[in-house]
């Protein structure tokens, strides 16, 4: 058999960044269009990749522009720094953005299904956008190219890409939760999004939470199978793993010198003299918690007088929305909170709430971090938060305490901090007494530790990691292609059987030869196959055995008086052409009634489960039981078998949706093995789909032409991704086969 045929990648020419926001943003004031920087983590983590090569980043400017000439300038004058604007019409921008993206996807995945709006006219503008980013990625991208995609706005744009650009390295990342499955599988078009999304090489998310959730939905919802943290799609492999997202660490704890800063936080603790301050610092959301965080804040006031006057709640409520009726019902709240608090408990020398609506430049927001006591950070569902990073990224002299909601990505890394429930507001009372009370020498320890985190796992570090993974990815998936059975290595196959002189064919039977079926006697063989494996077997050089776990009755009755080799039950069976059934000598089956009746109580209380006893094995199978279900019973039934599998040395086998325990000394590459020692070949085709038949894979020659049918992780030197491939091929050695002279 020739070598593994290897492909070489093509160098990457360039990355492409997309994302619903440009980096730069275009504004309008009285003297008309400017360019202004946009804030936010997601533009000071990727400027290091954007800036290298001929990277580009394609976006919307944050601005509708029907003017053809100015859109012409700004496309212009962008492209000088490498950006690529996509312009939206109003009504795209109500449709896409602020309809489908904020209206369905926002409040589904923060855990808020009753404000999702289910507008068909919303989803078709969303689908249309996200196509109008394929087409300009497609003026801009090679077949090569790297594409990093981001966020809940561009959910089906992978899908897209991967059939316009199908050797494109796709990237994806989630800047937002990914909901449980039974809350996404709310939205209606919830299987186009996930078919979208699975369009990626390297799906990413902030926590270990969200790569679950979004597993759980895509096994479940549209029946994608899964290996760890490995999706199978059209026999590609997609990997979905977390990467919480850091901030740019030295620029806030810099910030926290400069001479602005200081001087102004040196003003803000003069007009807060004698005071503890709480910083809360939110854009207006309803996933932010902000009302519960002002009633547990009355309440800590209610309970604890000897605070009064001396604790001060400074809140920052950045505009977001308003004019959209839960968000402006939501700022009325507010406003009827602080009011209540403050008349309630205020003087005329002390109100207990500072609050402040309205946004603030980076040098401003560096104070309020280095004048706070407590940074307050409570959202009902948060992906990440990095406030509570850049708070922490701030106290360079190590005080200060951070109290952090457990709905937060960020409590998944910052353990130090005062962990609490955002629903439950004496949680919130009693964190706030904690982080008042503090001692010096607790507050730096916390501190201390969280910063380390901090300054470790930074914006960059994100952002390189991701690239890294994604281009590990995509050389797997290369090494993993040239072991695919396609037009030249199965050339090859070809080539090697027409001038073989003695041809040995192994075929497994279920998975292989025909595709599974619900009810495992349903699974016989068809007319086509019938007429295939006679035209194989009838050719004179060939020695075709079917090697199968199936019962020897079985396959008696299947193939009786065909002469083909039969090898039932993994080897405890055997039957040459002519000949009668043989046993293999030496076993016991003492082990059967002890081991079959906790089989059986397994079944019992798993519905669709069903016990399969053969000469000298037993097999329990799931293939009928709720998905998720058969694999957990499975686990837990081989956790209880592997005590009698010591005693009575037997092997247990964890196959596609079956158990099965049977004697050690029964296996598919023993029968291999006697085979091989009767007989010389000098073309060896074996072609399996289990994890059986890695043991007939392992004891072949490495010459040998092995094949794994619907996966490439295997001891076989090839894979074909679906059953119906090996009929393809099969059928092929059978024309060869079938011709008058060879």
């Amino acid at each position: 058999m020739g070598a593994c045929i290897s492909t070489v990648k093509a160098e990457v020419s360039k990355t492409i960044i997309v994302s619903n926001r440009l980096p730069i943003k275009i504004t309008e004031d009285e003297q008309g269009y400017a360019l202004q920087p946009s804030e936010g983590g997601l533009a000071t983590g990727l400027a290091s990749i954007h800036a290298q090569g001929d990277n580009s980043w394609i976006g919307w400017p944050g601005i509708s522009i029907s003017d053809p000439q100015q859109r012409a300038y700004f496309t212009s004058a962008l492209k000088e720094k490498r950006l690529v604007p996509l312009f939206l019409d109003e009504e795209e921008i109500k449709g896409f953005y602020e309809g489908f993206s904020n209206e369905v996807l926002w409040p589904i995945f923060h855990y808020f299904p009753n404000y999702a709006n289910y507008s068909l006219q919303n989803w078709e503008t969303y689908v249309r956008v996200n196509h109008k980013f394929l087409e300009l990625i497609l003026r801009e991208a090679g077949p090569d190219d790297t594409i990093w995609i981001h966020d809940y706005q561009l959910l089906l744009l992978p899908g897209m890409l991967r059939k316009a650009l199908p050797d494109a390295s796709i990237g994806f990342f989630q800047h937002i939760p990914f909901p449980s499955q039974e809350l996404f599988r709310l939205i209606p078009w919830r299987k186009e999004l996930l078919e979208g999304m699975l369009g990626a090489d390297l799906l990413g998310f902030h926590t270990f939470d969200d790569v679950r959730h979004f597993i759980s939905s895509a096994t479940r919802l549209i029946g994608t199978n899964n290996n760890a943290n490995r999706l199978e799609v059209d026999g590609r492999p997609v990997f979905v793993e977390p990467f919480p997202m850091g901030i740019d660490s030295k620029r806030f704890s810099d910030l926290s010198s400069a001479e602005a800063v200081k001087n102004r936080v040196a003003e803000l603790k003069s007009n807060f003299s004698g005071q503890k301050i709480v910083l809360s610092i939110d854009r207006l959301d309803y996933s932010k918690g902000i009302l519960q965080r002002l009633e547990a804040f009355e309440l800590f006031l209610r309970e604890n007088p000897n605070f009064h006057k001396k604790v001060t709640l400074y809140m920052i409520v950045v505009p977001s929305r308003d004019t959209v009726p839960h968000y402006r019902e939501l700022k009325d709240q507010i406003d009827r909170l602080v009011g209540h608090i403050n008349a309630q408990y205020g003087a005329y020398d002390w109100y207990p709430v500072a609050y402040f609506y309205h946004g603030y430049p980076i040098t401003e927001i560096s104070a309020v971090y280095n004048v706070a006591d407590v940074c307050l950070v409570t959202p009902m569902r948060d992906g990440m938060n990095l406030v509570s990073k850049e708070y922490v990224a701030s106290r360079k002299d190590e005080t200060g305490v951070l109290i952090l909601s457990e709905m937060a990505g960020a409590a998944k890394e910052l353990i130090d901090a005062v962990i609490v429930n955002p629903n439950n507001i004496h949680d919130i009372r009693n964190a706030l007494l904690t982080a008042l009370n503090m001692p010096l020498a607790e507050m730096k320890k916390r501190m201390k530790s969280m910063q380390a985190i901090v300054f470790k796992f930074t914006v960059q570090h994100w952002a390189t990691l991701f690239m890294s993974r994604l281009q590990e990815i995509k050389n797997v998936q290369s090494t993993t292609k040239a072991r695919l059975v396609g037009a030249s290595i199965e050339e090859q196959i070809i080539t090697q059987y027409k001038d073989a002189s003695s041809r040995l064919l192994l075929l497994d039977y279920d998975g292989t030869l025909v595709g599974f079926q619900d009810d495992i006697d349903k699974a016989s063989p068809d007319e086509e196959l019938y007429q295939l494996l006679d035209t194989l077997e009838g050719d004179i050089l060939n020695h075709l055995v079917i090697i199968s776990g199936r019962k020897h009755s079985t396959l008696e009755k299947w193939f009786q008086g065909r002469n083909y080799s039969l090898i039932a039950e993994h080897g405890v069976w055997t039957k040459e052409p002519g000949t009668e059934w043989r046993l293999k000598s030496g076993l016991s089956n003492s082990w059967k009634d002890e081991v079959g009746s906790l089989m059986e109580a397994f079944a019992d209380r798993t519905p669709g489960a069903f016990v399969e006893e053969k000469s000298f094995s037993l097999a329990w199978h799931y293939r009928k039981v709720q998905r998720d279900l058969g694999p957990l019973r499975a686990h837990e039934l081989i956790d209880s078998l592997r005590d009698y599998s010591a005693a009575y040395g037997l092997q247990l086998l964890d196959g596609d949706k079956v158990v099965e325990i049977r004697s050690a000394e029964v296996n598919k590459g023993r029968a291999t093995l006697d085979i091989l020692h009767e007989n010389r070949y000098d073309f060896i085709l074996s072609i399996g789909d289990d994890r059986t038949d890695e043991d007939t894979f392992q004891v072949l020659p490495p010459e040998a032409c092995t094949i794994k049918v619907g996966t490439e992780v295997s001891a076989a030197r090839f894979y074909l991704k679906q059953q119906s491939d090996v009929r393809a091929l099969l059928k092929k050695l059978a024309a060869i086969s079938a011709a008058p002279t060879q």
